[in-house]
């Protein structure tokens, strides 16, 4: 649920999108733009649709069985889950295409504009530094230098009077900072770890994150959503981290202080930032409601990944040498990290119902 479930706050927000909307569709009609309402996606594993596939110095890939088993022909998409991911989910109800990775090849000016675009990688925060560990990878900053580059080759394509229509009527998807706590924050290999304290990192992350979000703005970002994180204490990796297999509640604890102030800035961004509706979306409450009553929601396990080698763990990543649960839309969680396609849906929906 939103953390500000105001009501009154919640009508012009959907009016204002409404609005946007029927003003694209009429210009379409008068023929003055010929393009569509697109996603633009940022974030890191949790909906990176394949950028990673292309970087050839990460650790970070999802281009192996059994990733994807459960989506097209059961191929690895470059999705970390063995179907959807929730930003796929939100897109298909919101009746949008689903973008593809930007770094794919056949990414061009006229697939952008009728697709939209998805600039998530795996191992990336936004911090520049987080996620190190993997090499490669694409940070947020990266990835906005990435849109930026992309709103230069729109405007070059269709006029910049177009262009603009064509930005601030895109829906932007934001998920990241995950890895900022636990490829970063949380490990002592990384700067972070010595440099901050918890409330000193996350006002950290947060100044970061709002110059990240403006500049977005400057470019024409106007309707978006920022997913917040999931109790990263509760996923299987945490739990196992746990000697007593319990929730990591000290974790927790550093998400719930990181999502309270994200939506706050969300709110004040919403507020000062020209025609802007800027939203958090608390994912938190709900992964954890999953995690706590799995069977209410028609998992039988929540606690252990679909994929694993035998009885070792932690095994990261899901390997072809894995062996897989019997029923996947059994289980919440893919891989030590991921949810699975299930868990997604269910908490896309969720997602759906705080942004509407």
């Amino acid at each position: 649920m939103l953390l500000n479930s105001n009501m009154g706050t919640a009508q012009p927000h959907k009016i204002k999108v409404a609005m946007a909307l029927m003003i694209l569709w009429v210009l379409v009609r008068n023929g003055r733009v010929s393009c569509k309402v697109v996603l633009f996606i940022f974030g890191d594993s949790l909906i990176d649709v394949g950028n990673n596939n292309y970087l050839n110095g990460t650790l970070s890939k999802a281009n192996f069985p059994w990733y994807g088993i459960d989506m097209g022909y059961g191929k690895p998409t470059g999705r970390f889950t063995n179907g959807r991911t929730v930003a796929d989910i939100v897109g298909d109800k919101m009746g949008l295409p689903r973008p593809p990775a930007f770094l794919d090849p056949s990414s061009t000016t006229d697939v952008i504009l009728k697709n939209g675009a998805n600039y998530a990688s795996g191992g990336g925060g936004i911090l520049n530094e987080t996620g190190d560990l993997f090499g490669q990878r694409l940070s947020f900053y990266r990835q906005i230098e990435l849109f930026q580059g992309t709103r230069e080759m729109i405007v070059r394509s269709i006029g910049s009077d177009e262009a603009d229509v064509f930005f601030k009527s895109a829906q932007f998807v934001v998920a990241i900072g995950s890895n900022d706590f636990l490829n970063n924050f949380l490990l002592p290999i990384y700067g972070g770890f010595w440099t901050y304290n918890a409330d000193e990192f996350i006002n950290h992350l947060l100044e970061t994150l709002e110059k990240q979000l403006i500049v977005l703005h400057s470019m024409g970002a106007r309707q978006l959503t920022f997913i917040g994180l999931g109790p990263l204490g509760c996923i299987p990796l945490g739990r196992i981290m746990n000697l007593f297999g319990g929730y990591q509640e000290y974790v927790n604890n550093l998400v719930i202080k990181f999502n309270n102030a994200a939506n706050q800035l969300l709110q004040g961004l919403s507020t000062h930032l020209s025609d802007s509706t800027m939203r958090f979306s608390d994912a938190y409450r709900m992964v954890l409601e999953i995690i706590d009553n799995p069977q209410k929601y028609g998992f039988d396990d929540s606690r252990t990944p679909c994929c694993t080698v035998g009885v070792i763990r932690p095994t990261l990543t899901c390997l072809p040498i894995s062996s897989l649960c019997k029923d996947r839309t059994k289980y919440v969680f893919w891989d030590e990290f991921h949810p699975t396609d299930a868990a997604n849906e269910i908490i896309a929906h969720q997602i759906m119902s705080n942004i509407f």
